[in-house]
């Protein structure tokens, strides 16, 4: 039943993925923590096995949304190579800072910078951005910011990255797809580093890769690697107003599930 669920879960995150260029890093960890709590996961390591779950995972639907996006000329390549180069070292300095931080403070963090960004990106949807884009150097900087949140948080980068990239003159769609693109060099590092780190923990379950949880992983890439080559296209028919409020409302709902998900 609980296969059913990650199979589920993926087919969700697998459509938002390729829909908002985020990796569904924002859906798969919060449901995670709830998936692995009812499993009996030692609550020590469920939220980092969340977010090494999650980072897995996003290797898969990035290269499926990808592909599509790619296929409708949406991804600005040349911003892609240096803000991935620089994600690179942002998502090796992230993955260590997340171990060495109390699950609790990860988790109240990630739901208030969800709804941080989503509010932000309300106030700003009609708005194409008014910023310009930064030199080589700056994008690469920008890559190491955003790697190192979002290898903290488990997600794919595509939260920052969409709304920075909008907020600075790119057109919805192009956003999208290239956060999608900048979210696999993400994904690798941080599914490899936390396989590694979490090797030899004593209490992780049965059928786990370091932090990564091969059964979860398994069930959720059944589904999400096809559903995101569907929420690509999809992001192409929408209005890019509408796909930036549709990402807002996306966000505020994850934020405030994560927040009230402490207490109750």
């Amino acid at each position: 039943m609980i296969f059913i669920a990650y199979m589920a879960l993926g087919a969700i995150s697998g459509l938002l993925a390729g829909l908002f260029g985020i990796g569904g890093g924002v859906i798969v960890v919060p449901v995670l923590v709830m998936a692995f709590n009812v499993q009996g996961i030692n609550p020590e390591i469920v939220f980092y096995m969340a977010i090494a779950t999650s980072l897995a995972n996003i290797i898969f639907t990035s290269l499926s949304a990808i592909r599509t996006h790619h296929k409708k000329g949406a991804i600005e390549w040349f911003l892609v190579k240096p803000i991935a180069v620089g994600m690179l070292l942002g998502s090796f300095i992230g993955v260590n800072t997340a171990l060495s931080i109390p699950a609790i403070y990860l988790q109240a963090s990630f739901g208030a910078f969800a709804i941080f960004l989503s509010l932000r990106m309300m106030l700003s949807a009609a708005q194409l951005g008014k910023l310009t884009l930064p030199n080589t150097f700056g994008l690469g900087a920008t890559g190491v910011f955003i790697g190192w949140v979002s290898a903290l948080f488990g997600i794919g980068g595509g939260n920052l990255m969409v709304s920075w990239l909008s907020n600075r003159q790119l057109v919805m769609q192009k956003a999208v797809a290239t956060a999608s693109a900048c979210g696999f060099a993400i994904a690798i590092v941080g599914a490899i580093s936390n396989a590694v780190l979490g090797w030899d923990n004593p209490i992780l379950p049965s059928y786990s890769l370091g932090y990564i949880y091969l059964p979860a992983l398994l069930g959720i890439v059944s589904t999400s690697f096809i559903a995101a080559n569907y929420g690509a296209k999809i992001a192409h028919q929408l209005s890019a107003i509408l796909l930036k409020r549709l990402f807002a409302w996306m966000l505020l709902l994850v934020g405030l599930r994560m927040l009230i998900s402490m207490w109750f």
